[in-house]
């Protein structure tokens, strides 16, 4: 086969459920993309997406949206896995996690048999797990896959501590580490607002009266969001959706953005041979470096304690 030349602004997106569609729609709008191709086995559900987004395309950015195939891999900048199997009644944890696994080793296994020098992201849950099955099934450098990590529940931290300091949005730093699920953590030591870190910022804004109390129950509610949302409406889609939309425009734009994507360690925090979300610069071929902060020694141990609940499952799905 004739190999083709990379497509700088060509996204493909694996799986046409509520995720990727949603993903499409916002990427679309986004103007980041020039070609997108989805792909999902319910062929019905990817010709009834495909049609629906086209028809919008008087009122985004001009971008060719089309039911794709694994051809396209060959030439895509990025590939997006959210194709992934829901927990049945019945159905244990480590039977959800062999059959998501069995999901991402074949789409990987398609992707590098076509010989593709695309970016993947990947978003199937539980992410962290997935991207080390990801990288684990090909013989890439670990840097070009990566999975979606805390991005959004970064982005979740930010809107809480927005509305309770009353400040913008915009003007809120900070980042959630570890695993994309319960260990997940506050890194409160990068959390600042106007270049004061948090700590510093309280006693000048005088909104609560228990600092302590409410970075704690603000915490927590990020920990909670994802359950919350299912418990309203069965799924969340709308807030991945534009996360997504904001790693991808680090690749496409080789923007070299500080992003909390899960990414494989190997000795950086004292960590190795598991995925999970610590700040790294993102650009053009997938993660640049990781930033290994010196973190304090409570956040230091909470990271530990996170790469040890993913590594248990490693070994449980390995085993």
């Amino acid at each position: 086969m004739k190999e083709k030349m990379i497509h700088r602004r060509k996204v493909v997106i694996v799986g046409a459920g509520a995720v990727g569609s949603t993903f499409c729609y916002a990427l679309a709008q986004s103007g980041l993309a020039d070609e997108i191709a989805l792909i999902d086995n319910n062929q019905n559900l990817v010709k009834g997406q495909v049609l629906d987004l086209v028809h919008g395309q008087p009122f985004f950015p001009t971008v060719s949206i089309y039911e794709g195939s694994q051809s396209d891999y060959v030439d895509a900048k990025v590939i997006v896995i959210t194709a992934g199997a829901a927990q049945r009644p019945g159905e244990t944890r480590l039977q959800l996690l062999q059959k998501n696994a069995s999901i991402t080793r074949s789409i990987m296994n398609d992707i590098a048999g076509l010989k593709s020098q695309a970016v993947v992201i990947v978003v199937n849950n539980p992410v962290d797990i997935m991207t080390y099955v990801a990288q684990k099934s090909v013989d890439w450098d670990k840097e070009r896959i990566i999975g979606s990590g805390t991005v959004l529940d970064s982005a979740r931290l930010r809107y809480f501590l927005s509305d309770h300091c009353g400040v913008d949005v915009h003007n809120v730093h900070g980042y959630v580490l570890g695993e994309h699920g319960d260990s997940e953590f506050v890194a409160w030591s990068m959390t600042n607002i106007a270049g004061m870190q948090m700590d510093k910022y309280c006693p000048a804004c005088h909104r609560c009266n228990d600092w302590l109390n409410e970075r704690n129950e603000i915490e927590q509610k990020v920990r909670d969001s994802a359950y919350h949302i299912i418990d309203y409406k069965g799924a969340t889609w709308f807030a991945v959706g534009l996360a997504l939309v904001r790693i991808a425009s680090a690749i496409l734009r080789g923007q070299k953005s500080v992003l909390t994507i899960s990414t494989r360690l190997d000795g950086e925090f004292g960590i190795s041979d598991v995925c999970l979300s610590v700040p790294a610069i993102v650009s053009g071929n997938g993660v640049e470096r990781i930033i290994e902060s010196t973190l304090p020694e409570a956040e230091s141990r909470l990271l530990a304690s996170s790469a040890a609940v993913l590594k248990n499952a490693i070994e449980e799905l390995y085993g």
